[in-house]
């Protein structure tokens, strides 16, 4: 194999080796079935290390063009269609649609401030409750169905960068994007769920009852040096969109 990832692209050199593994099933050089390279060969011909290829693997797995037979390997497979949010990557709502081919997704910007920071926001950023940070606060619809209400926090630096993103504030671009092509690429991320009722504020943007039954999802993402700079909250209408997860035995 060639090696053919981009040393000073600011994507992930997981998500470059995705691509490429990605078009080369979809294309027929891996058929359904057949077993892909090992992680020790594809670190080799990439140039990558055994944890980068391992995390694109993964990733494969999760979105159905690959699955791991115990002490044999990974297999090129085809996906099915998603109907949900895998919740195990990085990746927001947007960018896991997308990538599983869903369209029909329509954002809403409700509003961009900087505000206070709540107990819970300092606590994650890593900052004084009552600090300022920038709040962007969505809504979002698939296929006309309410699908979710999200509120992102970020430091006040990062907000600059998010105040000169005009795709992002106007619900055309994708805010993930946005933070890579500033640098702030996504070295690990931790998510919480919770199944509660909706809050009066979060009700009236989803046009629901106070009390309606939701997932709650509070993410924090990180920088590779451990530096916090996005953390968000979604509320979920699972009706609309499941979320989802892969298991697979060891």
């Amino acid at each position: 194999m060639t090696p053919n990832i981009e040393r000073t692209s600011p994507v992930p050199y997981y998500e470059q080796l995705y691509a490429i593994l990605k078009e080369r099933i979809l294309e027929g050089d891996y058929p359904e079935g057949e077993r892909l390279p090992s992680e020790l060969e594809l670190a080799r011909d990439f140039n990558l290390s055994r944890a980068t290829v391992r995390q694109t693997l993964s990733t494969l797995e999760s979105d159905g063009f690959a699955h791991r037979v115990p002490r044999r390997g990974f297999f090129a497979a085809k996906p099915k269609p998603a109907s949900g949010w895998f919740v195990q990557d990085s990746e927001g709502f947007l960018e896991s649609q997308i990538r599983h081919g869903r369209t029909g997704i329509t954002t809403t910007v409700v509003s961009f401030d900087s505000v206070p920071a709540p107990a819970h926001v300092g606590e994650a950023l890593g900052i004084a409750t009552g600090e300022q940070v920038s709040a962007l606060e969505r809504v979002r619809s698939l296929e006309g169905d309410m699908a979710l209400f999200s509120t992102n926090w970020f430091p006040q630096g990062v907000g600059q960068v998010i105040a000169q993103a005009s795709p992002v504030l106007d619900g055309t671009g994708s805010l993930n994007t946005a933070l890579r092509e500033a640098g702030l690429l996504v070295h690990d991320a931790r998510r919480v769920i919770h199944a509660l009722g909706a809050p009066d504020a979060v009700a009236e943007h989803l046009g629901i009852q106070s009390g309606h039954p939701l997932l709650r999802i509070r993410s924090l993402s990180r920088l590779a040096d451990g530096t916090c700079f996005d953390y968000y909250e979604t509320w979920v209408l699972t009706d609309t969109v499941p979320l989802e997860m892969n298991a697979a035995a060891t």
